[in-house]
């Protein structure tokens, strides 16, 4: 992700979590989204287990769908 849709994520990340976190229980997962923050190679969202495939395609399904972040500049996610 760039530095650009980086800050844009990170200047309302406290509604990112709580839209994540609506999703992750909406699908009946036992996970969920602790905090947001950017690195230099992007955002890094931190959980508070390891996350099920199911659940990181949750994750990336509404980061690509938020109105502010070039859908082409988001990266698989992944586990670290």
């Amino acid at each position: 992700m760039s530095m650009n849709n980086a800050k844009k994520v990170i200047a309302k990340s406290n509604i990112h979590i709580v839209n994540i976190n609506r999703l992750l229980k909406g699908i009946k997962s036992n996970i969920f989204a602790d905090y947001i923050y950017s690195d230099n190679k992007g955002i890094d969202i931190m959980t508070n287990k390891v996350a099920a495939t199911s659940d990181l395609n949750i994750i990336k399904k509404y980061m690509k769908e938020l109105n502010n972040v070039d859908a082409t500049d988001v990266m698989s996610s992944k586990l670290p």
